[in-house]
């Protein structure tokens, strides 16, 4: 009676697979607080968490995520047990005293192999991407910190597991025992989830949305308002300096001046035109949009030779290394155009402002269009749209497909796209026969390539049409390969041979690769350029192949980029 009390009562990873602990020496190693099938899948998940993924780790973080696994691990093997306990009839056997010493012998051994593979791992991907690889040695912290991580989470859980017990011992006064335990499972999981949602979560984003907006009214110490009419926020502009927001200040203080174009080569440089609309320069996406047209009108940007609609990142920040050559490829004869739909961090915004990214780039392109499809065609500018990152999703938010593009545009530039990005995910899903999911051809190359070098830009070997479409990716990229399905789905970029910039080495596995990929996103612009998310002065070859200017030569195109590589 009593050990069916105490059975009764247990948590399902205190007696996942035995009454029994399997001894003095299973007792020792379970503490009689951790199952046996867990401890498997726990060790088994976290030597997988050393695996190489993207981008390179620190220690600290590394651990953190080795420890994350390891209780998702935990979980799974606990999980399994006490579905395998309700669904057979007949008791599960216990793990012997030889079991628990065969467990400590072989996670003993597993743990320090992977390790030292681990170790080994981090070097090599830190030398692939040009980066001074860390101490070997060092790499053994990872395992105390992991340990720490993954108590401390399994821990938590527990403590909702016994919430859960209690309530359920509570309604099983007045309902069967079997209703109860579900009623207050579920009861709990409502309860757990509204908290994270409606007070952590809410919590964090207020106090984020306070840090960010503080951030978005400072100025820079090296940021001043132009003297210059043909930009936003000067003498004679429709916008005010103030309300353009932190990005925004720096886009319109930003680029060569005039003597910087003429050493570049330039015979007689006009001053760029640099147009934005912030956050509190209008109240709507529509209202912004229509006052940066306004803009552009008044500083005589539809009479330059370019002009180029950018939609920004989530801060409302523009590259200056993707937008700067345009203006030294045409000597300053372009008008650049931005605005801003929201002040927090990309990765934020996205869960949170996504609809604003597709909004913005809808809205300005198509007010900008209005205007240009209005002109004589022999004196329109150039029209270019540009977007990086989750600025790319919301260009592409003006356009059907490639068909659109080429009727209302004379070129696109989309950087770093996420997965999320429908025109992309459309084109890599349907791109041409034995092309790789990392660097895919679609429809033969005739309006839109993909490119990780400036080689790529030339395949393939087939007419490429004007207008060109052009987006930049690396095989390292975490913001360009994550996804949800990451979880259960191993994907085409993981079913071919590796990316240039990914270790051959790496493999995927069910929920690690998920968690692996969202860790490198933390660090994807920490990486030289070339790698991750840092695409350095590689947008010059590629403005070199979507709209040159006459005469526009390869020489020029690798001075240029010397010069954007410089940038910091």
């Amino acid at each position: 009676m009593t050990t069916t009390t105490r059975e009764a009562g247990a948590s399902p990873d205190q007696n996942d697979d035995s009454a029994a602990p399997g001894g003095r020496w299973g007792r020792l190693l379970r503490g009689r607080r951790y199952g046996y099938v867990g401890l498997i899948t726990a060790a088994a998940f976290f030597c997988l968490s050393l695996t190489p993924s993207l981008l390179p780790r620190t220690y600290l973080f590394q651990g953190l995520i080795s420890g994350l696994l390891t209780a998702i691990g935990y979980g799974f093997g606990v999980l399994t047990v006490w579905l395998a306990r309700h669904t057979v009839e007949r008791p599960l056997p216990a793990a012997t005293t030889m079991a628990w010493k065969i467990l400590a012998a072989v996670a003993a051994c597993a743990v320090a192999a992977f390790l030292f593979l681990g170790a080994l791992w981090q070097r090599e991907i830190h030398r692939l991407m040009g980066m001074e690889s860390p101490p070997g040695v060092g790499y053994i912290v990872v395992l105390p910190i992991a340990a720490v991580t993954a108590v401390a989470l399994i821990g938590l859980c527990r403590l909702v597991w016994r919430a859960s017990r209690r309530l359920a011992a509570l309604l099983g006064r007045w309902i069967p025992a079997a209703t109860a335990r579900v009623v207050a499972a579920i009861v709990v999981v409502v309860l757990l989830l509204g908290t994270l949602n409606g007070v952590v979560l809410d919590g964090l984003f207020t106090v984020a949305d306070g840090s960010f907006r503080a951030l978005n009214g400072e100025t820079q110490p090296d940021v001043a308002a132009p003297a210059d009419a043909m930009r936003s926020g000067g003498p004679a502009s429709l916008i005010s300096w103030e309300s353009l927001g932190n990005q925004g200040r720096i886009f319109i203080a930003g680029g060569p001046d005039s003597g910087e174009l003429r050493r570049f080569g330039g015979p007689d440089p006009r001053e760029p035109i640099r147009v934005y609309a912030g956050l509190e320069s209008a109240p709507t996406s529509r209202e912004r949009a229509a006052l940066a047209v306004r803009e552009l009108q008044r500083t005589g940007a539809f009479q330059r030779r370019v002009l180029c609609v950018i939609t920004t990142t989530g801060t409302g920040w523009v590259n200056a290394q993707a937008v700067d050559p345009l203006e030294y490829m045409y000597d300053g004869d372009t008008a650049l155009v931005a605005t801003q739909y929201s002040y927090l961090p990309s990765p934020i915004s996205f869960l949170v402002d996504k609809d604003r990214a597709r909004e913005a780039g809808r809205d300005l392109f198509d007010q900008v269009y209005g205007v240009w499809s209005r002109l004589p065609r022999d004196e329109r500018p150039k029209l270019l749209v540009f977007g990086e990152s989750l600025g790319s999703f919301g260009a592409e938010a003006a356009f059907s497909g490639p068909e659109d593009i080429r009727n209302r545009t004379d070129g696109m530039l989309l950087v770093g796209p996420p997965s999320r990005n429908q025109l992309w995910s459309e084109f890599s899903a349907d791109r041409d026969r034995d092309s790789a999911e990392v660097l895919p051809v679609y429809e033969n190359g005739v309006t839109v390539r993909f490119a990780a070098t400036p080689a790529d830009l030339a395949r393939p070997r087939t007419r490429w049409d004007v207008p060109r479409v052009v987006y930049l990716q690396y095989p390292s990229d975490p913001i360009t390969w994550w996804s949800p399905r990451l979880m259960v789905r191993r994907p085409g970029w993981l079913a071919e041979p590796r990316g240039s910039d990914v270790l051959p080495s790496m493999r995927w596995f069910p929920f690690v690769t998920f968690w692996q990929v969202s860790a490198d996103m933390a660090f994807s612009n920490g990486v030289p350029a070339g790698h991750g998310h840092n695409f350095g002065a590689m947008p010059v070859a590629a403005w070199a192949a979507i709209a040159p200017p006459d005469g526009w030569t390869v020489e020029r195109t690798a001075a240029l980029t010397d010069i954007i590589a410089a940038y910091r």
